[in-house]
């Protein structure tokens, strides 16, 4: 009977649902004013929404000032578990996320139009976790491959140097991508403006 007691019970644990990230809501009214440090010394990457603070329910009242966030253990946790942890810091609610990427982008309403869009800028960051990382789509990329290609074609600008200058310091979205990954395709579009440029001159000259 102790083995099939023990076998019931190790099924029972196995049955228990864990996973790396879970979401809870902070209500600044409620929480405790260092909940942010509170949080933080958990050492858990996490995200914390800009605060909502422009957010309506479906009959158009508005709702309570509140933050999202997004926890993201590096090993699998219950429910329980983060409970546990939330709760320390005034969080309501828990509940298991099923896609990072997702629930990331949903802290500045990023896929919902009609939402109020919050700015990713003003997401916080906790422990190491890398929001633009996290909400990252390919179809990002190509948008910002778009803007930067029209805003050189509109601003005759065929300088890789001049192009990264203006990210740097007016368009952090670009900046990232050019440091990450769309280096190579700026640069060629770029070298291939000079070239036709060169190219029509030396035959305007006859050349």
């Amino acid at each position: 009977m102790e083995v099939l007691y023990h076998m019931a019970e190790k099924k029972a644990n196995k049955a228990v649902s864990r996973t790396r990230n879970y979401a809870t809501i902070v209500y600044p009214e409620s929480a405790p004013e260092n909940w942010c440090d509170i949080l933080s010394g958990f050492h858990i990457p996490a995200f914390i929404s800009p605060l909502h603070d422009q957010d309506r329910n479906p009959d158009g009242e508005s709702k309570k000032p509140h933050y999202h966030v997004l926890l993201s253990w590096e090993g699998p946790k219950t429910l329980d578990q983060a409970k546990e942890v939330t709760a320390k810091f005034g969080g309501v609610g828990c509940e298991a996320v099923n896609s990072l990427r997702g629930y990331a982008r949903y802290l500045c309403h990023l896929d919902n139009p009609e939402k109020y869009q919050y700015n990713p800028e003003d997401v916080m960051t906790i422990c190491g976790a890398d929001y633009h990382t996290a909400i990252g789509l390919p179809t990002d990329k190509y948008k910002i491959v778009r803007e930067m290609i029209l805003w050189c074609k509109e601003n005759q600008v065929d300088s890789y140097a001049e192009l990264l200058e203006y990210s740097s310091e007016c368009r952090p979205d670009w900046f990232r991508a050019l440091c990450d990954s769309c280096t190579v395709v700026m640069k060629e579009y770029l070298k291939s403006v000079t070239w036709t440029e060169n190219r029509r001159v030396r035959e305007e000259r006859g050349l």
